[in-house]
């Protein structure tokens, strides 16, 4: 076979079979490909698409590019994916509560995109936690705590690695086909029996629409499920921060008061049991995801997926007594500062964007892959869509490294709150539901 005449059939719009699409993932992961030709097959990719049956056939081949887990373990393995949003801090809950119902969850998160946080960074704002710990290690922790969340290894998906690279400078991250293999490639490799997708629409989302949101899920669901893993997803609504709190440790701690029951914001609860919920269902512990949400309020309200978090935490390094004394671990910013609303009225809209820019703006996220990250700042008190507010009402406090972050940032807060007369309709959280 010969790259060049294969990329020329998917240009024209033709499909290519499993065989030539495997030989292409291994030239590929062997760098016999060039980067062009890379380029070139993802730039084919984004403007002619894929039947789903070429897809599973990449999902598959990127997969199988390097190492996949093996696990032989009492009860069902099973996972989560977000497509990415502001103030999501959900997997910090959802693995330990899931792994309290009695599933098992290696859980491989990623680090912040774009205007979009990662879990990996909030994670590494606790001191110790490896969030790169050895695959023996990692199997280790899931077999023995019920839950582990670390980042990619080396040798998970490496073809996935080398395409997104490409992609990331050839101005093809945006094609649903290749984001689809990206993902489920990374997560079959985990050896999942069940995984519930959360794909986000709204300000803050990387697709604000919802026709491109429902597009991505429906695929998603499609090729993970046709892949031999049974896959559900929800698209949820980011046109507000889903916690009060964007930023590292900020969204760390807001983590463990949640768990902790001392302060749960109601928006990030309801998606963490609508997702749990799905999963039990979706791997027969629940026979339906109405008992599943009870189960997940069981073990949320028992303390018993905090006592997982504990778990986790210090079986990866981290402080025994981290919940216990979180604010103690947690880097602080030795800048705080209120936005306080200059007029009455109520919160009619939100650029969730352009919150999470400012958060990437303080130091917190990266304008390049090898820029570091302060872990201490961003925003906490954050209020939400359809909240009365008053002159002097806090509508967000600023965490910053100087009294210059602070002032930019309190300028990009006025900026991206809106206040009106009249109170928004409220939107749904869980906007569809796609199986």
């Amino acid at each position: 076979m010969l790259p060049q005449e294969l990329i020329a059939l998917k240009r024209d719009g033709g499909k290519l079979t499993g065989a030539q699409i495997r030989f292409l993932v291994t030239s590929l992961t062997a760098e016999t490909l060039t980067e062009g030709q890379a380029a070139a097959f993802a730039m084919a990719v984004l403007l002619k698409g894929m039947e789903t049956e070429e897809l599973v056939a990449l999902t598959l081949a990127m997969r199988d590019s390097g190492a996949t887990l093996k696990w032989k373990l009492p009860g069902p393995v099973v996972d989560k994916h977000s497509t990415g949003g502001i103030g999501d801090n959900t997997s910090i809950m959802l693995a330990p509560a899931l792994a309290a119902c009695g599933v098992y969850v290696p859980m491989i998160s990623g680090r912040g995109l774009g205007h979009t946080g990662g879990t990996l960074d909030k994670l590494d704002a606790i001191p110790g936690y490896a969030t790169r710990p050895s695959a023996e290690r990692f199997q280790a922790v899931v077999r023995d705590v019920g839950c582990a969340i670390c980042g990619q290894t080396a040798d998970i998906a490496p073809a996935d690695r080398r395409l997104y690279a490409i992609r990331d400078t050839t101005a093809t991250v945006e094609s649903i086909d290749l984001i689809t293999a990206s993902i489920l490639s990374k997560k079959l490799a985990a050896g999942l029996k069940g995984l519930v997708l959360d794909v986000k629409t709204g300000s803050g989302a990387f697709m604000p629409g919802i026709e491109q949101s429902r597009a991505l899920a429906r695929t998603l669901v499609d090729v993970a499920n046709d892949a031999g893993c049974r896959t559900r997803a929800l698209i949820t609504d980011m046109n507000e921060p889903l916690a009060t709190a964007a930023g590292n440790a900020l969204e760390v701690a807001n983590a463990a008061r949640f768990l902790r029951g001392d302060a749960v914001d109601s928006r990030l609860w309801d998606l963490t049991v609508a997702l749990g919920a799905e999963v039990l269902a979706l791997v027969g512990v629940a026979p339906d995801p109405e008992d599943g949400a009870e189960r997940m309020r069981m073990v949320l309200e028992s303390g018993a997926a905090a006592e997982k978090f504990g778990e986790m935490v210090a079986a990866l390094g981290g402080p025994k007594d981290f919940l216990d004394n979180f604010d103690g671990h947690l880097p602080g910013a030795p800048v705080v500062g209120e936005v306080l609303a200059e007029r009455e009225g109520f919160v009619t809209r939100i650029d969730a964007r352009a919150l999470g820019l400012a958060v990437v703006e303080l130091g917190g996220g990266r304008r390049r892959p090898t820029d570091p990250i302060d872990p201490a700042v961003g925003f906490d008190m954050l209020e939400g869509l359809g909240l009365a507010v008053e002159p002097g009402t806090p509508l967000a406090r600023v965490h910053a490294a100087t009294e210059a972050g602070l002032a930019a940032a309190s300028a990009r807060v006025r900026a991206a709150y809106e206040i009106g007369e009249t109170a928004p309709e409220e939107l749904p959280l869980v906007v569809e539901r796609v199986v």
